[in-house]
C-alpha cells in the first residue's frame, strides 16, 4: 500500500471528500508525525502503536572481516513500537492461505531446481 492507495481509501471512506482534500488530509497527517518525532515527542495511536526517537550511545563493535574494534558513534534512531492490538492482528494471519500457498509454490520448484542441477551436473562431465 502506498500514498496513492491511502488516499484512495479516505476517498471511499468519507463521503463527500474530494480527492484534492483526501492529499492534503493525508499529506498533513504524515507531516505532523514527522514534526512531533523531529522535536522528541512520542506519536501515540491507541489500537495501532507509537512512533519516537531513541538516543542511542556510542559503543565499540567488532568488524566481521578482520575482527578489528570499530567505534561506532551515538545517535538517534526512529522506532516504532507496534500496539498489542495490531500484533495479534497480524499474528492472526499467519497461518493463512497465502502461508500455505508459498509454501506449495516452494514444494512445486523443488523437483524442477533438482531437475536443472542434475543436467548441469551431466554437463560438466563430458
Amino acid at each position: 500500500m502506498n500514498k496513492v492507495d491511502l488516499v484512495r481509501l479516505a476517498v471511499d471512506r468519507v463521503e463527500g471528500l474530494t480527492r484534492k482534500d483526501a492529499v492534503i488530509l493525508v499529506d498533513g497527517l504524515f507531516e505532523d508525525i514527522q514534526a512531533a518525532v523531529t522535536a522528541g515527542e512520542a506519536v501515540k495511536i491507541p489500537g495501532f502503536g507509537q512512533f519516537k526517537v531513541r538516543d542511542r550511545a556510542a559503543r565499540m563493535a567488532r568488524n566481521p572481516a578482520t575482527g578489528e574494534q570499530v567505534k561506532v558513534p551515538a545517535k538517534r534512531v526512529f522506532k516504532f513500537l507496534p500496539a498489542k492490538a495490531l500484533k495479534e492482528a497480524v499474528m492472526s494471519k499467519r497461518g493463512s492461505r497465502a502461508g500455505a500457498a508459498r509454501k506449495a509454490k516452494k514444494a512445486a520448484a523443488k523437483p524442477a531446481a533438482r531437475k536443472a542441477a542434475a543436467k548441469k551436473a551431466g554437463r560438466k562431465k563430458r
